[in-house]
């Protein structure tokens, strides 16, 4: 595993570091005067595209506007707007999302179907659609401009850009939430970047969030469809922060080929890798930034029969909310971690369990032992805070993270609409 780490490596620009992709974000007053609210990301040529959306029954206007633009697999950009979810308008919502993808094809001089349209925000609410048009065109102007700068200045250009892009998604989220990374491949280099929102009504049911990545790599949809699943299995799917799924959650992947080079082999294995460890990054950054969060959840359960269940009972664990206020509290209660494990739905043998807060263990075989309290408060009063259970009934495992519930969170989303 330690070569595949070393095979890529970290770099700026978020979301529009890879080859012919561009971003900007533009402040439209959607809700509130002085926040970049309305992010394009574009592809200079035609995309193959993937995406993964919300298991809610409930889904907004643009999440079946983009399902439905998807359905070839092709895409040459996103647009976004936060400060309103577009969600249960009726007619008004459907159109709204229309009109959003319709004025970026007009100024990018695109098909409306290769436009993806994604919202976040409140439920419920019609959208101000003059204003996040208005902030549309103001975007479409500045991305155009971008793209004859970057002739000469693509990185300086580019960089600015994607991060207002990444500030103009963000709802309740305090700190921006974007990576970069390039991998050298027998070909040449190939760039992966990515942004992502999300900080409450966070929970592992497929997207959790909002997630928009971009590649140079030369990858068909379906190829890209899969990857981005098994990623988004392994990174967004294992976080939780508060147990509600949006309506609105989903995570886009672009692969434009600029670099030229298409994947196979060993090359095609550490992208993979580099996908999934992005998005494991990204879904780790929401988490420490849950609403009111003090504290960073990570639970991992070894010693599984099933992948399936390893994950069930991780997060489990991380969603439960006597776990979530014990962390906060800094009480070495284990026993409703082992609660939220036996009401996970994974089946396991509870006489063979053995728990461990950091290093510390506090339950052997199914059954509590002594530890020194002093030094339980000393791991829980940590920062980062990890959860560790062996079943020792397989060889499949698993890692969820998550956050602690705080005063602060209930504060946050009591009068979230005001």
């Amino acid at each position: 595993m330690s070569n595949v780490k070393e095979s890529w490596k970290s770099i700026e620009g978020g979301v529009a570091a890879p080859k012919g992709f561009y971003a900007v974000g533009v402040q439209a007053g959607i809700k509130y005067e002085d926040k970049y609210d309305v992010a394009l990301v574009f592809s200079q040529v035609q995309a193959q595209a993937a995406g993964v959306y919300t298991r809610n029954v409930v889904k907004a206007h643009p999440l079946h506007l983009t399902q439905s633009h998807l359905k070839n697999g092709l895409a040459q950009a996103i647009v976004i707007n936060s400060g309103n979810a577009n969600a249960c308008v009726g007619k008004a919502g459907d159109q709204a999302a229309l009109s959003m993808a319709q004025v970026v094809a007009m100024f990018m001089a695109v098909p409306a179907e290769d436009v993806l349209v994604a919202s976040t925000g409140v439920i419920g609410v019609e959208m101000p659609i003059d204003r996040v048009l208005t902030g549309i065109r103001a975007a479409s102007a500045e991305l155009l401009g971008n793209m004859v700068k970057g002739i000469r200045e693509p990185k300086e250009t580019s960089n600015d850009g994607a991060h207002r892009a990444a500030l103009a998604i963000m709802t309740t989220d305090t700190a921006v939430k974007e990576r970069a990374c390039e991998l050298s491949c027998q070909g040449g280099v190939i760039t992966l970047g990515g942004m992502a929102k999300g900080s409450g009504m966070i929970h592992p049911n497929m997207g959790t969030m909002l997630g928009f990545l971009t590649t140079d790599a030369n990858i068909a949809a379906e190829e890209l469809q899969r990857i981005l699943r098994e990623a988004v299995d392994e990174s967004f799917n294992m976080v939780t922060v508060d147990g509600d799924t949006s309506t609105n959650d989903m995570v886009l992947f672009l692969a434009n080929g600029a670099s030229g080079m298409t994947l196979s082999g060993e090359d095609l294995f550490n992208f993979e890798k580099m996908v999934k460890s992005l998005c494991v990054q990204l879904a780790q950054d929401i988490v420490r930034d849950g609403e009111g969060a003090s504290k960073f959840m990570e639970v991992t359960v070894s010693g599984a029969k099933t992948k399936e269940a390893a994950r069930k009972i991780a997060k489990s664990i991380c969603g439960s909310s006597l776990v979530k206020t014990a962390l906060f509290g800094e009480d070495a209660n284990w026993g409703r971690i082992f609660t939220a494990a036996g009401y996970a739905g994974a089946e396991f043998d509870p006489g063979l369990v053995d728990i461990f807060l950091g290093d510390l263990i506090v339950a052997q075989a199914g059954i509590g032992v002594a530890f020194s309290e002093e030094k339980a408060k000393e791991i829980l009063s940590l920062r980062d805070v990890h959860i560790r259970l062996n079943l020792h009934l397989g060889e499949e495992h698993a890692t969820a993270w998550g956050c602690d519930l705080t005063h602060e969170y209930v504060t946050i989303n009591g009068s979230y609409r005001s």
